[in-house]
């Protein structure tokens, strides 16, 4: 005769159960503007794109806060919520941005080079990140990739005062100049978690928003 001794395992909460978490609701809305400013590159709607860009930035920005002020969550909370928003920021920072430049040099073989190195910086950035975190707990190694958007969608409004050829090139430049930055030894701060810059980011979102709204009027 046996007996059960073993204790009972806690019960493993299903996959759609983090979805209900405030702060992954935040970064999959963050997706959702990604995967608009992905659908109008491609179309070659760029304005549109750059609002879906720069809101994108904004929801990643925004879920980090929510999940520092909400209290009762999980360690096994946090651990799920950080990997999703590694998978969404490489989409975010990384695929995005290449679609945008494949786009704009319309497709053509030169560009995929480009779009390569800055997909393939984001990816081992952040596996970088993953692996050792802030520098001093207070600095990123490289930079950090939200920048990437911030700044592409501030390079953009230039696009209207020269030739598509010319911008095409400096767009080529721009995004393998941050993918160089992204993966160098440079030590930047960390801004999304101060409330001051989170109020600049709204205040950059809605500009940026109101101009290339007013743009596509």
């Amino acid at each position: 005769m046996t007996s059960n001794n073993s204790t009972p395992q806690a019960i493993q909460p299903t996959i759609l159960s983090y979805v209900k978490d405030l702060p992954n609701i935040c970064s999959l809305a963050g997706l959702a503007c990604t995967m608009s400013a992905i659908y109008f590159s491609i179309l070659g709607f760029y304005y549109a794109a750059m609002i879906g860009m720069v809101w994108a930035v904004a929801f990643d920005w925004a879920d980090g806060l929510v999940a520092r002020k909400m209290k009762g969550r999980t360690g096994t909370d946090s651990a799920f919520g950080g990997q999703l928003d590694v998978l969404i920021d490489i989409v975010s920072y990384g695929v995005t941005p290449a679609i945008l430049l494949l786009s704009f040099g319309k497709f053509e073989p030169i560009y995929l080079l480009g779009a390569f190195l800055m997909v393939a910086a984001s990816a081992i950035r952040l596996s970088y990140f993953s692996t050792y975190g802030l520098a001093g707990g207070t600095k990123y190694t490289g930079l950090a990739l939200d920048n990437n958007s911030l700044i592409l969608v501030l390079i953009f409004l230039v696009e209207g005062f020269v030739s598509p050829e010319s911008f095409a090139i400096i767009l080529y430049i721009s995004g393998v100049g941050l993918a160089a930055l992204n993966v160098s030894e440079i030590k930047t701060p960390k801004l999304s978690g101060k409330p001051r810059n989170v109020y600049i980011l709204a205040a950059y979102t809605l500009a940026i928003t109101a101009i290339y709204s007013w743009k596509m009027l």
